[in-house]
């Protein structure tokens, strides 16, 4: 699972497939919202705000 802004989706979904070996879903996290769980704030990669849940 990867928690990422625009910039790094690529880069994310690159992360995915090298570890699982099949395609990642791809979540907009300003389109979803999840009851039990709260994303981290800002992206795994830079400090830019998190947009995309890779999982």
């Amino acid at each position: 699972m990867h928690v990422v802004c625009k910039d790094h989706v690529e880069i994310a979904i690159d992360e995915f497939v090298d570890e699982y070996e099949e395609a990642p879903d791809v979540v907009d996290l300003q389109k979803t919202h999840f009851a039990h769980w709260a994303p981290p704030e800002h992206c795994e990669h830079c400090q830019s705000l998190s947009r995309f849940l890779i999982v």
